[in-house]
């Protein structure tokens, strides 16, 4: 029995350590993908296209090494938790990298258009709260802090902002004759890019606040609902067993 257990945690840490490898790769893309964005390098953007590839596998594996700890291990309570919680980090890594692809793609299809220098440094500011968003989550993640991931909604309002400054700045630089409407296009859906990575990042916190204290977001909305409701049955109880 003991051997049994020694093996699972050895899985779980196996697990645990991609998932911090997997957010480190991710994290170190951001940049690139923007600089790639803002000089027009083709072959940078190759790179990264190719890339994800290796990244997708990797995130795979991670997802499969998950199901056989269940299928083998059946853990419960934290342990329970901890599995569900790295199944979906795996996701939500892998949706983000898809993103970094996004933005490389884009620049491809703008390669030779100049961006408005006003634009260009909201894209930066972008793409410098999106790092620091997923860093701040992989720190939580690895350091089992709730109180750091509970901390990264408020960080990414800040880049909801930013987004919604360079729409506006979009428009006006397309109506000032600045970039022409491809561009206009292109860029609008970048910076939604930028937007979802950082959608991507809390939902990476909210899993690690799973994983430490069994708290579930849509707990709160299910109990509003059934307040305004007036269900005298009781809230429902969607929590793992706690250790």
């Amino acid at each position: 029995m003991d051997e049994i257990r020694k093996n699972f945690h050895n899985d779980l840490d196996a697990a645990r350590a991609e998932v911090i490898r997997l957010g480190a790769s991710l994290t170190e893309s951001i940049p690139r993908a923007t600089a790639i964005l803002l000089s027009g390098d083709l072959e940078g953007a190759d790179y990264l296209v190719q890339a994800d590839d290796e990244f997708d596998a990797r995130s795979a594996e991670l997802e499969a090494l998950c199901f056989e700890i269940l299928a083998l291990q059946a853990p419960v309570a934290a342990d329970l938790r901890q599995v569900i919680a790295i199944i979906k980090i795996a996701g939500e890594l892998e949706r983000s990298a898809d993103l970094v692809v996004n933005i490389v793609k884009a620049a491809r299809r703008i390669y030779g258009h100049n961006i408005d220098p006003m634009l260009r440094g909201v894209i930066s500011k972008m793409s410098e709260q999106a790092q620091k968003l997923f860093a701040s989550t992989m720190e939580a993640f690895e350091e089992n802090d709730a109180a750091k991931a509970a901390a990264i909604d408020d960080m990414d309002s800040y880049l909801d902002s930013l987004h919604r400054q360079f729409i506006q700045q979009i428009f006006e630089s397309h109506s000032n004759s600045k970039i022409d409407l491809q561009v206009a296009v292109q860029l609008a859906v970048v910076a939604r890019f930028y937007e979802r990575i950082g959608d991507h990042a809390v939902n990476v916190s909210e899993r690690t606040r799973f994983i430490v204290t069994g708290w579930v977001r849509e707990r709160d909305g299910i109990n509003r609902y059934k307040a305004r409701i007036g269900d005298q049955t009781g809230e429902f109880n969607l929590n793992l067993e706690q250790n």
